[in-house]
């Protein structure tokens, strides 16, 4: 019983320990991204001519671990490298490492094995993709000290995420073409356009430690406004790929409940009342994420495109 006891504890102690680690990384947030790896996944899958539109499952398999490989690295090296600031900021004293849940040397070996995760699906996938893998780990990582000197740091991590579809139309096609990169810079402007909401909530903070946002450069209102400009260039983006990649409108409808989605979020916010900041910025960027995602596999699987 007693073997049996430990066992069960040693069990528990484990998946604790998983769950903090996963907490700590926002794991759920990886929907904010993969969605529009997977549209560009499907975009050239059909432009290389995979039957059914899609590739094979290796390539799947592997775009998904090289996803969950780079931004697990990228946010548990932003912890690392954020901690000082997080332990002095209320809103996130209480994360793993300013809490004493985890040790800088456990964070440390787990962005190292995200790392080798993200090589290891590269090397899996092509060459191009492999050699420009670290050219991938440098935007991800290098974002975590953009706040230190520049307030365009919402358009540095937009850079790295945008990368993200960019990857995986090489993952598929080896080559680069324009639609992928389209998508990406679509992705770069709707994530500094949330990640400037998000950071609404530190004005006050970043000012006193330092740090750089629009926020703390303009003041909420100007910010908002930007927030609001990056967001209709997105749409504006994604209505230019729909045009370039022969979609049909499927994927047009798809793209108007995105625009709508974009108008409700920010109906949500204004200087005066953060007090929705959470449901603009998880529920609602979830919900733009994989709805779109849905409308471009219906128009592609449902309709071919016309």
């Amino acid at each position: 019983m007693a073997v049996h006891g430990d066992g069960v504890a040693a069990t528990t102690g484990w998946l604790r320990r998983l769950q903090v680690f996963l907490e700590m990384i926002k794991f759920e947030h990886t929907l904010f991204a993969l969605p529009f790896a997977l549209i560009s996944m499907l975009l050239a899958a059909r432009h290389a001519g995979f039957p059914r539109n899609l590739p094979a499952f290796g390539t799947i398999a592997w775009i998904l671990a090289a996803m969950v490989g780079a931004r697990s690295a990228a946010m548990a090296f932003n912890r690392l490298v954020d901690a000082s600031y997080d332990a002095r900021n209320p809103r996130t004293a209480a994360r793993a490492l300013p809490a004493g849940l985890l040790t800088s040397t456990q964070v440390w070996g787990f962005t190292l094995a995200a790392i080798l995760l993200f090589l290891t699906a590269a090397y899996m996938l092509n060459p191009l993709c492999f050699a420009l893998a670290p050219v991938a780990l440098v935007l991800i990582l290098g974002y975590s000290y953009t706040k230190r000197f520049t307030a365009l740091s919402h358009l540095a991590l937009g850079l790295g995420i945008g990368a993200a579809p960019v990857g995986a139309w090489i993952a598929v096609t080896g080559t680069l073409q324009g639609v992928p990169v389209l998508l990406g810079c679509a992705v770069m402007l709707w994530i500094a356009g949330f990640d400037i909401i998000y950071a609404l909530q530190d004005e006050s903070f970043d000012r006193s430690a330092g740090l750089h946002s629009l926020p703390q450069r303009l003041g909420a209102s100007r910010a908002l406004m930007v927030s609001r400009l990056l967001h209709l260039g997105m749409v504006a983006l994604l209505v230019w790929l729909g045009a370039a990649a022969g979609l049909g409108v499927v994927y047009f409808l798809g793209v108007a409940g995105v625009a709508m989605l974009i108008a409700y979020e920010h109906s949500l916010v204004s200087p005066g009342d953060l007090s929705r900041v959470n449901m603009a910025f998880f529920t609602l960027n979830g919900w733009i994420s994989i709805g779109l995602f849905c409308f471009v596999a219906a128009d592609l699987f449902w309709l071919g495109g016309k």
